[in-house]
């Protein structure tokens, strides 16, 4: 089964999925993005201390959030799992013929 071959209708669902991930993506971004902007106008109204000697705290969360929104982008506009899926169907299907 290749992408070619797929009915109307699991494209439209496989459209779908991409489409709310997408929609996900961009509401986890735009989270991200208010959220730390908060967090980084707290430490810089309360003197911009870096703890620990060398980071500010709000880069801690900013960097560890930012990972997880790498990886939810990831997911969202690289996801390869359909095309590598339909293609190790195929191969399996002609190794039985």
């Amino acid at each position: 089964m290749t992408s070619n071959n797929l009915s109307e209708e699991q494209k439209d669902q496989q459209l779908w999925r991409i489409a709310k991930k997408r929609a996900a993506f961009k509401k986890h971004l735009s989270t991200y993005l208010i959220v730390n902007a908060f967090l980084w106008g707290i430490w810089f109204f309360t003197d911009g201390r870096t703890y620990g000697g060398f980071m500010p705290w709000p880069a801690w969360a900013s960097l560890g959030w930012g990972i997880g929104l790498a990886f939810n982008y990831a997911a969202a506009y690289h996801n390869t799992d359909i095309e590598n899926t339909d293609r190790e169907y195929q191969k399996l299907k002609n190794k039985q013929s």
